[in-house]
């Protein structure tokens, strides 16, 4: 089986969830501490071994790619003032992944900002990072799209991330039916998206991580469009799924929804703790505030 070397990034939203700032900041490039949120995404794509990596952005967002452009004034700036950690900073996000960009021409949803990749990855699997999902991992713990990878190079089936989620929380995600194969590993039967509670398969919701190969083209194309005539990613899935060709996998880390705003919140906390620059000051920060409140 082939190993996954490539991943793709959808990135052309419109960020609605964090109005007004994203009228005019793409969210992509909102700040988790000091680092924008896909700066993460990347990240964990490159240490996963995907370090070819598309980006699919629309309108107004040439700021990604400024972002991971070379900077030349800048560079000579901090060299000049002999700022080299800073410098090795910026330079860091020059040699980062060999990083493309194609512009999806209208965003019309997951499923479609795909379909733009397909002459990028040809007939090679590749992962999907979801730009809203940071997973954070420690310790032996690998990438959470390498846990994903892993499996699909083993068993040659689309794999996607699964977490468990509360009932409450069963309608924000696409929710599956699945049969044990092994601890993380199972086999997935059915998957809708987004379903009432009353409605749900189980537990278990499909988070922002997939590996999929050119089979996934094919089944996108398969896919009847919804009524608003948008074809559905999780409906292409349920095409895999029925055919007995899809998994999920139950993935070992700490997953936070950027996109929401209670969880981004915490995504700065949490990550900040772990700063040791900041750590400590922070700590005591929050023993204080506690205390008032």
């Amino acid at each position: 089986m082939k190993r996954v070397k490539k991943a793709v990034i959808p990135a052309a939203g419109y960020g609605t969830r964090f109005l007004p700032v994203t009228k005019s900041v793409c969210k992509e490039m909102l700040p988790i501490v000091d680092k924008p949120t896909l700066q993460y995404i990347v990240e964990e794509a490159v240490a996963a071994g995907m370090r070819e990596i598309l980006i699919v952005t629309g309108r107004n967002k040439k700021i990604i790619e400024d972002f991971f452009d070379y900077t030349p004034e800048l560079d000579a700036a901090l060299e000049a003032a002999g700022q080299e950690e800073l410098l090795s900073v910026s330079k860091k996000m020059e040699n980062l992944a060999d990083i493309y960009f194609v512009r999806q021409k209208h965003p019309v949803g997951f499923a479609d900002a795909v379909m733009y990749a397909r002459s990028f990855t040809g007939d090679e699997p590749f992962g999907i990072l979801l730009g809203d999902d940071i997973i954070y991992t420690e310790g032996k713990a690998k990438p959470g799209i390498r846990q994903l990878a892993d499996s699909y190079e083993k068993t040659g089936k689309t794999t996607v991330a699964l977490m468990r989620v509360a009932d409450d929380d069963i309608p924000k995600y696409a929710n599956v039916r699945a049969e044990k194969i092994s601890e993380r590993l199972y086999s997935i039967g059915e998957i809708v998206e987004k379903p009432k509670i009353e409605n749900k398969f189980s537990n278990d919701a499909v988070i922002g991580r997939y590996v999929v190969d050119a089979g996934i083209y094919e089944a996108i194309g398969r896919t009847p469009p919804s009524p608003n005539g948008e074809v559905y990613f999780t409906d292409s899935l349920g095409v895999l799924a029925k055919e007995g060709l899809l998994h999920g996998y139950r993935f070992e880390g700490l997953r936070y929804d950027a996109g929401n705003k209670l969880d981004y919140l915490k995504a700065n906390i949490e990550f900040a703790l772990r700063d040791p620059v900041l750590e400590s000051g922070l700590r005591a920060y929050l023993k204080e505030l506690s205390e008032k409140l």
